[in-house]
C-alpha cells in the first residue's frame, strides 16, 4: 500500500512506512531509507511530524553532534574487545572524528512511535566498517544524542 503524506511524502507500507530519499551528510549527498513507525492505516501522530520536522530544520547543526558520541562508543567497544592492547584490522586506532567519518555511512532515519520515550524520538542508522553485521545507531531525544549502540538502539 502507498500513501502520499503531506509531511513525509510518498511512503510505502511493508510492516513499516518507508521511502528512499537523499539527504546531505557532511557535505555529501547520501541515499538513505526514511522509516516511519505507524499502523497500516497511514495515520501518524502529531509528535512524529514535529520530531521529523525539527530534525530536518536543524539537520546541519545536529549532524555535527553525532560523531563524537559514535567515536566514544567505538573506543569503548575497542577497549571491551581488547583491541586497545592487541591489534585488530577491523578496529584500528581512531583518534579523530574525521577518521571516524571515513568508517561510517549514513543509511537510515527512523521516526519512532510517539510516547515510547519522553520527548521527540528519532533513530539514526549507520553502516560501519568495524561491525558489518550490526552497524551503529544513535537515538535522539529532543534533538540530542542520548544513546549509541548497535543499529537496534535506533529502531
Amino acid at each position: 500500500m502507498k500513501i502520499n503524506d503531506p509531511i513525509f511524502g510518498e511512503l510505502e507500507y511493508n510492516y513499516t512506512w518507508a521511502k528512499d530519499t537523499t539527504i546531505h551528510f557532511y557535505g555529501k549527498e547520501t541515499e538513505i531509507a526514511l522509516m516511519i513507525d505507524g499502523e497500516e492505516d497511514g495515520k501518524f501522530d502529531e509528535d512524529q511530524y514535529t520530531a521529523y520536522q525539527l530534525l530536518m530544520q536543524n539537520w546541519q547543526q545536529l549532524q555535527q553532534s553525532f560523531l563524537q558520541p559514535i567515536l566514544d562508543y567505538y573506543h569503548q567497544k575497542r577497549y571491551e574487545l581488547g583491541y586497545d592492547i592487541e591489534f585488530n584490522e577491523y578496529y584500528p586506532l581512531v583518534a579523530t572524528t574525521s577518521q571516524l567519518l571515513e568508517m561510517i555511512t549514513l543509511v537510515g532515519i527512523v521516526v519512532s512511535y510517539a510516547g515510547i520515550y519522553e520527548g521527540r524520538d528519532i533513530g539514526i542508522l549507520f553502516d560501519c566498517t568495524w561491525d558489518i553485521e550490526n552497524g551503529v545507531g544513535i537515538r535522539l531525544l529532543n534533538e540530542k544524542v542520548t544513546e549509541v549502540g548497535y543499529q537496534d538502539v535506533a529502531i
